[in-house]
């Protein structure tokens, strides 16, 4: 099989430099419209498939993203592994503005949000214990390494609804209760629509901030976080751009299990399940149904 490399830009990342042939694609999803269309193209003989999380020109929030056509619409482009960047706010002296996290859990704090593709009719329940794909991931540390980014290995995202951030009991509560390293707002359920679709993912955090709990740097600035936002998004191009060589052009089953998560996942017996949402989840799930 072919690598097709999906890239969901967070805010401050809406595109990517040096593709070959690049070109704006539309692509419909049976879940809805997607953030924006997706820039198709090459790098290193890679297949580059790129979707701006927020759309171009930062119109979604991170409430208003349709995740489950963003996802779709990726697997329906051929997408074989997906690297989230995003921007968050840092619970860890250690994890300074300006630094990436690799990160490997999420706690999902989201409510306002459709969660997955499955439902009444066609039911399923997939693990998502180990929501990132390591080898993704280690590819992601290789290369911000490589890059001269101060990067963390392993991180624990709190996924908050927003689009306010928190306030400081909540801050504290989530660092020194739950134990979180960094706090967002759009990785979930994006990495659980991800593993439906037998997609490995893995997720780049870019910080911006120490949230609020910090006593020396107060409430968020919104001013300052976009001042590293712009600082971030040109050390994410660098990323990606080293990740096509260390992925390689062909890729073997994912070692992780990522791309069989469904192989026992789906509970409906076959004469039993809705033939409408059987035939949404033509892409997602077309594998196994």
């Amino acid at each position: 099989m072919n690598t097709v490399l999906g890239i969901i830009g967070g805010s401050g990342v809406y595109d990517i430099d040096g593709l070959e042939n690049p070109q704006w694609i539309t692509v419909e999803s049976s879940f809805g419209a997607p953030s924006d269309d997706l820039l198709i193209g090459t790098l290193d003989g890679v297949k580059m498939v790129f979707l701006p999380r927020h759309g171009r020109g930062h119109i979604q929030t991170p409430s208003s993203i349709n995740y489950r056509a963003n996802i779709d619409a990726l697997k329906r482009a051929g997408v074989t592994d997906v690297i989230s960047v995003s921007a968050c706010g840092s619970f860890r002296e250690e994890m300074a503005p300006g630094d990436f996290v690799i990160v490997d859990q999420f706690i999902d704090r989201t409510f306002a949000r459709e969660k997955s593709f499955f439902g009444p009719g066609c039911v399923a329940h997939v693990s998502v214990a180990h929501p990132t794909c390591p080898r993704l991931g280690a590819a992601c540390f290789e290369a911000a390494s490589a890059s001269g980014i101060t990067a963390h290995n392993g991180g624990t995202y709190l996924a908050m609804e927003g689009p306010q951030f928190s306030t400081l009991a909540e801050s504290k509560m989530y660092r020194e209760v739950w134990g979180a390293d960094v706090i967002g707002m759009t990785n979930m359920p994006e990495a659980k629509l991800a593993r439906e679709a037998e997609l490995c993912y893995a997720s780049v955090a870019m910080i911006t901030d120490f949230d609020s709990w910090h006593p020396d740097h107060g409430e968020v600035d919104v001013t300052k976080i976009i001042q590293t936002l712009m600082g971030n998004s040109a050390k994410a191009k660098g990323l990606v751009a080293r990740l096509p060589k260390l992925l390689g052009v062909t890729r073997d089953d994912c070692p992780h299990g990522c791309d069989k998560a469904l192989e026992f996942a789906i509970l409906t017996q076959p004469d039993a399940r809705d033939p409408k949402l059987v035939a949404q989840l033509n892409a997602v799930a077309g594998r196994v149904l």
